[in-house]
């Protein structure tokens, strides 16, 4: 299962690196250089400053062992097991329950809880969190999740360019109507493109979270739970482009055609993946 999701990981990240080639061409040779030069200097600082970002947004704060001496102990131990050093811990003032981690390599993560999960989780349930949330520094999930994001805005960028400016070879300035369509499909198509990344990760942290602690149904448990007392509670981040780190989304998606905008598969496909992993186990 998680080499499928590499897999898929794999060929939509190059689906949108090609949608990126495709509308930069538009503009020649020129434009695509400036395009991918964009690229890289965006990805360089969204990778570097991610967890900032993130935990800013979030309200986080650090928290020292004496203050959450068990969430320590859980998060030590599974690094430990992991073979990570020990991440920095953060805890929001959010009521929402939820968790998050960040950080562009083990050396230099962060993970984060909301106050809301910490009342509402036994500590097996909790350890099935906190082990998803280090399988996602340890998958390289948040590099991933940077790229596309920032493959997604330079597309979106030189597809306003392409249409308000015309591309280079065409002294007319081209066909107004196909400029429109790569004005409006483009941006949707790398939005897609990146919401199925983050999903696929999802999958990928799930899976791999779930053998760290040889307990996939504690992280069942906790996803439940999470999912239930959610509803009717702020969102846990203040900003909608740090959605995808968080082990469930802070804000509410919807079913049908709106969850293909979603950050996160459905609680019951995940459910339902972590049960098939709990019973092929014990078969």
């Amino acid at each position: 299962m998680t080499g499928r999701n590499y897999l898929k990981t794999t060929l939509l990240l190059a689906g949108l690196s090609g949608l990126l080639l495709l509308i930069g061409a538009q503009f020649g040779t020129g434009g695509l250089t400036i395009a991918l030069i964009l690229a890289v200097v965006m990805n360089g600082v969204a990778y570097f400053y991610s967890d900032k970002i993130a935990i800013r947004a979030a309200g986080a704060v650090p928290v020292s062992e004496a203050e959450f001496p068990e969430l320590y102990r859980i998060v030590r131990g599974l690094a430990d097991r992991a073979g990570m050093p020990m991440p920095r811990l953060y805890v929001s003032p959010s009521p929402q329950p939820n968790a998050f981690a960040t950080g562009r390599n083990p050396e230099n993560a962060a993970v984060a809880v909301t106050q809301g999960i910490l009342p509402i989780l036994d500590r097996r349930e909790l350890e099935g969190v906190l082990a998803h949330e280090l399988s996602h520094v340890q998958n390289r999930d948040i590099l991933i999740s940077s790229v596309a994001a920032t493959i997604g805005a330079v597309i979106t960028w030189v597809a306003q360019l392409a249409f308000f400016f015309g591309g280079s070879d065409d002294d007319e300035g081209g066909n107004p109507f196909a400029g429109l369509l790569m004005l409006i499909l483009a941006p949707i198509a790398a939005l897609l493109i990146q919401m199925a990344i983050s999903r696929s990760r999802e999958f990928g942290a799930d899976s791999t979270g779930a053998r760290l602690t040889a307990d996939p149904m504690a992280l069942a448990s906790a996803l439940r739970k999470i999912e239930a007392y959610a509803r009717g509670t702020p969102p846990a981040t203040t900003n909608p482009s740090t959605a995808h780190l968080f082990i469930s989304n802070p804000f509410k998606g919807g079913a049908g055609v709106a969850n293909l905008f979603s950050t996160h598969p459905s609680t019951a496909e995940r459910v339902e993946r972590l049960e098939r992993m709990a019973y092929g186990s014990q078969g």
